[in-house]
């Protein structure tokens, strides 16, 4: 709304709903191909550690995965895992904290949730 009109006194306000969530984990390569999940339930360390895995038994040479630092990506669970992965040639290195600037990923996602994904997408 380019305009609006109001009361001297009176609070407008428009009520908040909690509306559903799609989270997304994904990674993109050199080439531009993207692998990850979307869930509605909330991102938990042991859904990341399971994709971690699961990739590190597919590739075929040495990897290097960045990832930020949100908690699930530095939880204890992923930690104990780093060494198995490091055996099959996937090395995980973070990112500077508050450096979205340098994750490809949260590039095309601000795109993706700011252009192509309308609110209607979000519900079953």
């Amino acid at each position: 709304m380019p305009y609006g009109c109001q009361f001297r006194g009176v609070d407008i306000y428009i009520p908040s709903e909690r509306g559903l969530r799609l989270n997304i984990f994904g990674m993109i390569d050199r080439n531009h191909k993207h692998e990850g999940f979307t869930t509605a339930e909330n991102m938990t360390p042991d859904k990341v550690a399971d994709f971690l895995d699961r990739m590190s038994l597919r590739i075929s040479k040495r990897t290097f995965v960045f990832l930020d630092n949100t908690s699930v990506h530095r939880c204890r669970f992923v930690r104990e895992f780093r060494p198995i992965w490091e055996k099959r040639r996937m090395f995980l290195f973070f990112l500077p904290l508050y450096s979205p600037h340098l994750n490809i990923a949260e590039t095309l996602y601000r795109i993706l949730k700011g252009k192509w994904l309308r609110p209607m997408d979000y519900f079953p």
